[in-house]
């Protein structure tokens, strides 16, 4: 009898790049998966019993929920937001950055007061957790899917809740971190049934990817 594929959603861009290489190094290759003119959307690996998928990061969590795969690799920020039922099994340590609220200088007196503010940000979730739970203080949240930067600019929110890699473009935009509300970097997350029916494959896989982590 053949061996059930394993179904792994990836997040489309640099973590999807990342992610290749760890397998790589532990043999499971997909030469078509670096064809960048390919349309081909599910890359299968019949030696491994192993089937990849390209996903858009808010997706990949939806995708492991539902069984639709296996396994999911997908920042940590986009587990925080989405909130799904799955497990968090490995932290990779790629893709770090962090999720931080900026602004302009002058709105730190908001923070530290406790005021009523607005915040702008693409991750309502993560921000209203954070003020609500962490910090005790009352905010208007305004969701936004663009360039977060703008809305304490012109005027539409005193400061912002945002992913921060290198901070220039905030400084570029007269902007600073104000205070960190978490690190991030890229997670492995499994489907609550896979992680039972599959255990010893998923267990195998993941303590590959481990050592091969630390080449």
């Amino acid at each position: 009898m053949s061996m059930r594929m394993l179904t792994v959603a990836l997040t489309k861009g640099r973590l999807a790049k990342k992610s290749m290489e760890m397998f790589n190094k532990i043999g499971i290759s997909l030469e078509e998966m670096n064809d960048p003119n390919t349309r081909k959307l599910i890359f299968e690996n019949e030696e491994f019993g192993i089937r990849f998928f390209l996903a858009k990061g808010p997706d990949v969590p939806t995708y492991v929920e539902y069984g639709a795969a296996d396994i999911g690799i997908v920042g940590y920020d986009t587990i925080l937001e989405e909130n799904r039922k799955l497990y968090e099994v490995m932290d990779l340590g790629f893709g770090k950055c962090r999720m931080c609220v900026c602004g302009p200088a002058s709105a730190k007196k908001y923070l530290e007061h406790n005021e009523l503010i607005r915040v702008a940000t693409k991750y309502p979730k993560i921000a209203r957790d954070y003020f609500y739970n962490k910090k005790n203080q009352t905010i208007e949240l305004i969701k936004l899917n663009g360039s977060i930067e703008l809305a304490p600019i012109v005027g539409l929110s005193e400061v912002i809740v945002d992913i921060v890699e290198t901070g220039s473009t905030l400084r570029e935009n007269g902007l600073e971190i104000l205070e960190e509300v978490c690190p991030l970097s890229a997670r492995m997350v499994v489907n609550q049934v896979s992680m039972k029916m599959e255990n010893e494959r998923i267990t195998k896989l993941v303590a590959a990817c481990r050592e091969a982590l630390k080449k």
